[in-house]
């Protein structure tokens, strides 16, 4: 018998459990996969972020210093010197031992908070509230139009293989938003829809918080995850290698998909933020952040700078600077 890791078996265990009264949608079999206790990806004792080899992949975050000078940068352009010397900046989603102030040598800020994936988020008073793909790290759900509407996939087990299948009945929140999509599609056009981040978000808007919020990720607006994707857009990483197989090796790889920019814009709207944009990393650096990003390009000029290096690939559109965008806001006392 091949070996097993016993991370696999332990998260082969619980959905088994999960699956034993029939198929269970995507949205669960992902919250076990990453969530699970001690052994979900996210809840494992390992290093996921990094360039190194054996690392799955890297972000912004990853790439040091500059990214938080860029970050403080910024919220003193957008919020104002005297805002963010009164604020806590409460950063969603860190890695394990991991912040992003921890990078920026004598921060701004009053103070400094930093929950870590998984755990209850609370905001209260003054923020710059930050997050870096804290969203594309929720659970999510998938559907394909079959048969003339659309239908929300499922998985169970069969024998001892996990298998895709459609639900007969779609979950209570797919079943709440079909009637924002449209009725008349391409026949098995696949829609990745990350609902918990949506929930997510709606959460944190409804604290009494006052200041900035700054959501960097990967994502689509509706209109281009129904035009442009017809495969949907969920992946697996590992070593730094994206996969398209969601069932192989769970609680072992990340699982992700592009998020949903356009309800996220609503739910900013509908709880009165102002200034509310949506923009590519790229343009959001180089606008909000330009005075950090000039010292950074003058620190060394006429010789090599890893800083400068790093600043180009942050903003590049073949790097970073298009492949991410960054929706913020602020909201008023």
């Amino acid at each position: 018998m091949s070996y097993v890791p016993e991370t696999k078996q332990n998260v082969f265990k619980l959905l088994r459990r999960k699956c034993a009264d029939g198929p269970i949608s995507y949205r669960d079999y992902i919250e076990t996969a990453l969530y699970a206790e001690k052994c979900g990806y996210y809840q494992r004792d390992a290093e996921r972020v990094g360039r190194k080899a054996d690392r799955d992949f890297y972000t912004a975050e990853s790439l040091g210093k500059v990214f938080a000078q860029l970050v403080v940068g910024a919220s003193e352009e957008l919020l104002g010197p005297e805002r963010v010397r009164q604020s806590t900046f409460l950063e969603i989603a860190a890695e394990p031992e991991q912040s992003l102030l921890e990078k920026a040598s004598n921060h701004p800020f009053a103070d400094n908070r930093v929950l870590r994936l998984g755990q209850p988020i609370q905001a209260s008073g003054p923020v710059v509230i930050f997050a870096n793909e804290w969203l594309d790290a929720l659970p999510f759900h998938r559907l394909v139009f079959k048969d003339g509407q659309w239908r929300e996939r499922g998985v169970f087990f069969q024998s001892d293989e996990l298998r895709e299948t459609i639900l007969h009945h779609p979950t209570p929140e797919v079943q709440a938003v079909l009637q924002d999509l449209p009725r008349e599609i391409e026949e098995g056009y696949q829609l990745d829809l990350p609902l918990r981040a949506e929930a997510a978000l709606a959460d944190l808007l409804a604290q009494d918080w006052t200041g900035l919020i700054l959501l960097f990720d990967y994502g689509k607006t509706l209109k281009a995850l129904l035009q442009d994707c017809p495969n949907g857009t969920a992946r697996t990483y590992f070593r730094h290698e994206a996969g398209n197989d969601l069932l192989d090796r769970p609680g072992e790889k990340d699982i992700t998909c592009d998020i949903c920019w356009t309800p996220l814009e609503t739910q900013l709207k509908d709880a009165c933020l102002r200034n509310i944009t949506l923009e590519s990393q790229e343009s959001f650096l180089v606008k909000r952040a330009a005075k950090t990003a000039e010292k950074i390009v003058t620190a060394s000029a006429g010789a090599f700078s890893a800083d400068r290096q790093t600043l180009m690939e942050l903003i590049h559109p073949a790097n970073m600077g298009q492949r991410f965008q960054v929706l913020w806001g602020l909201k008023n006392p």
